[in-house]
């Protein structure tokens, strides 16, 4: 796990996830995926992956995966790229990162593609479709 100065749990990682891909389908996120990237990946345990429609519905995904994450005890992110233009919204949180694209964006560049090899971690809450997908 990376270090961030404050002691982190894989459990706890999970549980931000969770809270990021929750946050994401709440506000209409499509094909939300959490992938563990930790064994493959050296400087992240997790990713989240989300797409919206149009940029106004990035920037709303965004908006509520920080405060979702806040709720749930969870860090701010250490940085968000990507936010002027809102085609891939990159979240740095440290311990997991949470992509947010446009449909389009996120159907060129197959993120879940190149990381086929991660495992795959469940986050739905009672109310979402088992599937990830809204």
């Amino acid at each position: 796990m990376v270090s961030t100065g404050e002691p982190r749990t894989l459990d706890d990682v999970r549980e931000w996830c969770s809270a990021a891909a929750r946050a994401a389908w709440s506000k209409g996120g499509e094909d939300t995926v959490v992938l563990s990237v930790g064994q493959v990946l050296a400087i992240t345990d997790a990713f989240v992956i989300t797409s919206g429609s149009n940029p106004r519905l990035v920037r709303t995904i965004v908006e509520e995966v920080e405060e979702r994450v806040k709720v749930a005890g969870g860090p701010s992110p250490r940085r968000i790229e990507g936010l002027d233009d809102a085609r891939w919204v990159l979240m740095d949180f440290g311990d997991f990162v949470v992509h947010v694209l446009l449909t389009e964006a996120r159907d060129f560049y197959q993120l879940e593609h190149l990381w086929a090899d991660a495992e795959p971690w469940s986050w739905q809450a009672a109310d979402s479709p088992a599937s990830g997908d809204h």
